[in-house]
């Protein structure tokens, strides 16, 4: 089965059971200041878990693209990927575990075609926050798996969320599939690896607040997750995601750079996935309006294609080859299935960044071999500190560092070396942990005051400078607003003025701020602003600044808001820069 045809069959399935269809949204949250990417398709949903109900109804089906980048360093074996998509049916506030455990057993065995005898499931064993999950467990007895091979776990296995202090979570179960070629035990050990994770039904019912305590939400809801890539493996009886049609041909282009390399040999399947993987991320990442820099997303961009590129040098790939790779990468897309024509007709944008960074990372090893020369001639060997500040200043390759050494009849230290990189490892889980303190929404009085601000720049960029000023990216923190829009050139000092003057004059208007669902053809008939690049669903909301007849701003959006501009205070655009060719960035505060 190939991913198209199995993301055809997962929408299809849960169109036919009542849900409606949402498209995937951005990989960069809109207006979520607590990540840099969206993991799973539950985050753009997060506030509909909560009581608000979604435009479009309580059952939903999507197929997300997600990124997540705290296992990078475990890209390169059989089933870790970067970029991957998730398959995902959601009940906000509708059906509960009683209809999706039967649901979910009949698309494995019967859409899907997985026999009973190789598949298991887990339970959650209770614990002093929520009981011991007995009542899913006599849900799966009922639909014939035997009670041998369910297994009870702790917290750890079987609940979810939240990624943050606070925030919706609650039990799951998860659903395994034999991938041994004996015939699966009758007894299910979850610590076989041979019993491989498929899909998980997560069974939403609490909310962890402050204090640390779980309190039970207003709503019983549904959020599964699929991953595509696994599941195809699985399908086709691959224990290794790599040899699936979703990689193969990218992997193809690759071993065509240089004679002799071949994904068979093992010396060089470990490069060849983490170039595949990493590339194909920033294809992805690149498609959804992001540039390589040192901050926040750009800098997980970049590191994600220098990553690529020290793998492709020790496969002995010498020129610049990400070109190529990104181009068989875009024209893959038929394979993975679903509708990313937008990377087709942004091709050369996407090329042109990944190749940049490329040239401008070759220029940057050229430098890291001259400090590595440098410290060899001035200390006569190289301390494993030193090789790690290279290693991740210059991102020079360590088996590089190594080959440098050896020229000089030197070692390298590797037990230093390994401390150095894990107390830099450390320091990084530890900032990435500070992005989550908030809970995975920060819904707080000051972003939402914050949001409906970006909403108020948009319409005065759009009336001072022109209509071709487009949205086309913003994050928003508790202490500012960044906001990315398309112009060709820098503002002039007495336009951020003009700009500034007339978002004040805005606020103190005490304009109200009203919010309706309707098609999206209405919405846009109505001249209401989209997302640059987004596609929407059939329902949308659409949140008003002004008079309905003659409103200042309207944007399509999910919120948060305030009810009136007057609730703002003021704005100080602070500072602009470039965001990328024929895009600026403005910054602002809001000042009580």
């Amino acid at each position: 089965m190939t991913a198209a045809e199995l993301k055809a069959k997962f929408v299809e399935f849960f169109i036919q059971n009542g849900h409606v269809e949402i498209p995937s949204a951005s990989l960069i949250p809109e207006n979520d200041p607590t990540t840099l990417f969206i993991s799973a398709g539950i985050q753009p949903l997060v506030p509909f878990f909560l009581g608000r109900p979604h435009p479009i109804g309580k059952r939903l089906v999507n197929v997300q693209k997600c990124v997540r980048t705290g296992d990078i360093d475990e890209v390169g074996d059989e089933v870790h990927h970067t970029f991957f998509e998730m398959l995902g049916n959601w009940s906000l506030g509708d059906y509960f575990k009683a209809e999706m455990i039967p649901m979910s057993f009949e698309f494995l065995t019967k859409t899907l075609n997985i026999p009973l005898s190789k598949l298991a499931v887990t339970c959650f064993e209770g614990d002093n926050n929520a009981p011991k999950d007995t009542e899913t467990a006599a849900i799966w007895e009922k639909l014939r798996i035997p009670s041998t091979r369910i297994a009870f776990l702790p917290k750890a296995n079987n609940w979810w969320g939240p990624p943050g202090v606070t925030g919706p979570c609650g039990t799951d179960t998860e659903m395994f599939y034999w991938t041994g070629t004996d015939p699966a035990p009758q007894v299910f050990d979850p610590d076989d690896r041979r019993w491989v994770e498929i899909w998980n039904d997560v069974l939403i019912q609490y909310y962890k607040n402050e204090a640390g305590t779980y309190e039970k939400l207003v709503q019983n809801n549904i959020d599964t997750g699929m991953g595509v890539e696994r599941t195809v493996a699985i399908l086709n009886g691959f224990a290794d995601n790599y040899l699936t049609d979703i990689w193969q041909p990218i992997i193809k282009t690759i071993e065509n750079l240089k004679p002799g390399i071949s994904y068979l040999n093992a010396s060089y399947t470990v490069p060849l996935r983490i170039v595949a993987d990493h590339l194909r991320a920033a294809t992805f990442i690149v498609g959804d309006g992001v540039n390589p820099g040192n901050k926040e997303a750009g800098y997980v961009l970049r590191r994600l294609i220098r990553r690529a590129i020290r793998q492709a040098i020790i496969l002995g790939i010498d020129t610049n080859f990400t070109p190529g790779v990104v181009n068989s990468i875009i024209n893959n897309r038929n394979n993975m299935g679903g509708d990313y024509s937008y990377l087709d007709q942004d091709r050369q944008r996407i090329v042109s960044v990944i190749s940049a960074e490329e040239s401008k990372f070759r220029q940057t090893l050229t430098k890291g071999l001259a400090q590595i020369q440098k410290l060899i001639k001035t200390n006569n060997n190289l301390s494993g500190q030193q090789a790690f500040d290279i290693y991740q200043s210059f991102g020079f390759p360590l088996e590089l560092i190594q080959e440098e050494l050896k020229l000089s009849n030197l070692t390298l230290n590797l037990d230093e070396f390994n401390q150095a990189k894990e107390k830099h490892i450390q320091q990084s889980r530890t900032l990435s942990a500070g992005k989550f303190k908030s809970g995975l929404v920060d819904n707080s009085e000051v972003t939402t005051k914050y949001h409906t601000a970006t909403h108020l720049l948009h319409a005065a960029l759009r009336k001072i400078l022109g209509t071709h000023i487009q949205q086309v990216g913003s994050n928003i923190t508790s202490q500012r607003l960044r906001f990315d829009f398309t112009h060709p050139e820098k503002l002039s000092s007495s336009q951020m003025e003009e700009i500034e003057t007339e978002l004040n004059q805005v606020i103190k208007s005490s304009y109200p701020v009203t919010r309706q669902e309707l098609p999206l053809k209405d919405a846009y008939d109505m001249g209401a602003l989209g997302f640059f690049g987004t596609k929407y669903p059939e329902i949308v909301s659409v949140y008003t600044v002004g008079d309905d007849t003659d409103p200042y701003s309207s944007e399509i959006c999910t919120g948060p808001h305030v009810a009136n501009t007057s609730e703002i205070g003021s704005i100080k655009l602070t500072r602009q820069e470039s965001a990328g060719a024929g895009r600026r960035r403005i910054y602002a505060v809001i000042n009580p």
